[in-house]
């Protein structure tokens, strides 16, 4: 049996009666519950979110993209992004962080730009999590071919039954960037691996509190990293055609997000044809169609003129599923339909989800202790594969780390920093000194600190306390990015970090890039 759950508020489910005019279908509640989810939504945390800096002349691709963007001259673009992949490893370590790092990975070529490096940030409280996870995390960007190049691990006991899993990817491209923004109608595509139940509810999933006895594991995704190394090179491939008008990779939520995200961002209707999604389960409902989180997808919006000889060519030489499952279209709606019936017709403002404005307050003092684990950071570094594609000047022994940019003397220097103990003490001041010590870091190595995106991660934001410790921390934040110019560019919330009544201490986690101009001052 899926584990899956409706977590729409009563005061919600009118709203959506409202706005609909009439009484949402089982499909439709589907979605609009997967789309009002914390985890889509940022219903909590969008206002907050808009207070921070994120302009630059540097800076070409702010929030609210796949990832970041920021020009290294020479019409040279890093791509970067860190997000949480919190839940999924709790309930299942290996898999939950694979999916993460994969994930990221998407979120970087969705853009255009070719993965060069990995890093993570990791919080722990028990061994096995730990050693499971960072097993997960090494051999899906072993097998991958890409680089990890950093690796952070803290042990307090309040991350027992809540590890945090901060994967970052840092990419390149000297080429055009893309984005899930379509300038014209065209042709939606379906790109990538089959359509299975694995994952559904993952979304929802990630926007709840946990009981220990719940059983989740059929909400976490199940990832295979030769096929996204191949997903990856198709789509590489795609850009340069011409074709490709917008591109979304399937991440949470799935089809639905992926669709609905390109149709409202261009400002058009969207029509599905969901008998046409290539599925590897027999006998699955519409709704588990439109929310399967299986992993190694993209949706791409290609030109009504494309070349298809050209296009089709590239999926046929990779073995990929290159299928057209529907187009946009004027119409405003998110329409899907197939097999003769049509399963959503929603008009696509409404599916725009209600700002929350919690109510926070300071909370009573509460202390953090370490957790008693014996690991070690050789046999951490010893999983990864930090040298794969020759570009790595310093690694996972040094900090920051140094990726020299191919065809030129340009290099990247890359870091991650967090501080829980300090931000549980004191929220406003801790992520002002993570974010400068972050800043610190790349002037270290005689990098220009260019910009930032955080993960932020924290428990259940229905508690006044929490909310407080998060509000404090986009204070901080706002302050230090504002005086040391440092923008942040892309990011991740994580709510709901609670298990069974036990919050995780406030840890937001930065990860910062610099530019290198000349690296043969540092290559020894």
């Amino acid at each position: 049996m899926i584990y899956y759950t409706i977590m729409l508020s009563q005061k919600e489910i009118q709203l959506i009666k409202k706005r609909l005019n009439r009484e949402p279908n089982e499909c439709e509640l589907h979605v609009f519950n997967a789309m009002w989810s914390e985890h889509c939504s940022y219903k909590s945390s969008k206002y907050w979110l808009k207070q921070l800096p994120n302009k630059a002349p540097h800076v070409i691709c702010g929030p609210g993209e796949n990832a970041g963007v920021v020009d290294i001259g020479d019409n040279d673009k890093i791509v970067f992004k860190i997000e949480s992949h919190n839940h999924p490893s709790y309930i299942e370590p290996y898999e939950g962080a694979a999916t993460g790092v994969g994930g990221i990975m998407r979120d970087i070529f969705t853009m255009g730009a070719r993965p060069i490096a990995n890093l993570n940030s990791l919080h722990f409280g028990r061994y096995w999590s730990a050693s499971d996870v960072v097993k997960g995390i090494a051999d899906y960007g072993n097998c991958i071919g890409v680089p990890t190049v950093s690796s952070k691990c803290h042990f307090y006991t309040c991350y027992r039954d809540n590890p945090l899993v901060n994967a970052m990817t840092v990419g390149y491209t000297n080429g055009n960037i893309f984005t899930s923004i379509p300038t014209k109608k065209g042709k939606v595509y379906y790109v990538g691996a089959k359509t299975g139940r694995d994952g559904i509810g993952g979304a929802v999933m990630a926007s709840e509190k946990f009981e220990q006895d719940q059983n989740l594991r059929p909400t976490v995704q199940v990832g295979d990293p030769f096929y996204e190394k191949i997903l990856l090179e198709a789509s590489l491939e795609l850009f340069e055609t011409g074709a490709v008008i917008a591109a979304q990779d399937m991440g949470a939520a799935g089809l639905t997000s992926s669709t609905t995200e390109v149709a409202l961002k261009g400002n058009y209707g969207i029509t599905i044809d969901i008998s046409k999604v290539p599925l590897r389960e027999e006998g699955m409902e519409p709704w588990e169609i439109l929310l399967s989180e299986s992993q190694e997808r993209m949706l791409f919006v290609l030109d009504y003129n494309f070349d298809q000889k050209n296009v089709f060519a590239i999926f046929d030489k990779w073995d990929l599923d290159c299928i057209e499952i529907g187009e946009l279209t004027n119409h405003g709606k998110f329409l899907v339909y197939g097999w003769n019936k049509i399963y959503c017709n929603i008009p696509l403002e409404a599916l725009d989800p209600p700002e929350l404005k919690r109510k926070f307050e300071k909370p009573e003092p509460r202390n953090i202790w370490p957790a008693d684990i014996n690991l070690k950071m050789d046999w951490l570094w010893e999983q990864y594969d930090s040298e794969v594609m020759g570009n790595t000047i310093k690694g996972l022994e040094h900090d920051p780390a140094i990726v020299r940019i191919p065809n030129s003397r340009k290099a990247i220097a890359m870091t991650t920093t967090s501080n829980a103990a300090l931000c549980l003490t004191d929220p406003r001041q801790g992520a002002v000194e993570i974010v400068t010590e972050c800043h610190n870091k790349l002037k270290s190595v005689d990098a220009t600190p260019l910009a930032i995106t955080n993960c932020l991660n924290f428990g259940n934001p229905e508690n006044k306390g929490v909310m407080y410790e998060f509000v404090e921390t986009i204070e901080g934040m706002k302050e230090v990015c504002n005086r040391l110019n440092f923008p942040v560019v892309s990011g991740n919330v994580s709510f709901y970090n609670e298990t069974s009544g036990r919050n995780i201490a406030p840890t937001p986690v930065i990860g910062g890039i610099g530019l290198i101009e000349d690296y043969s001052c540092i290559v020894q």
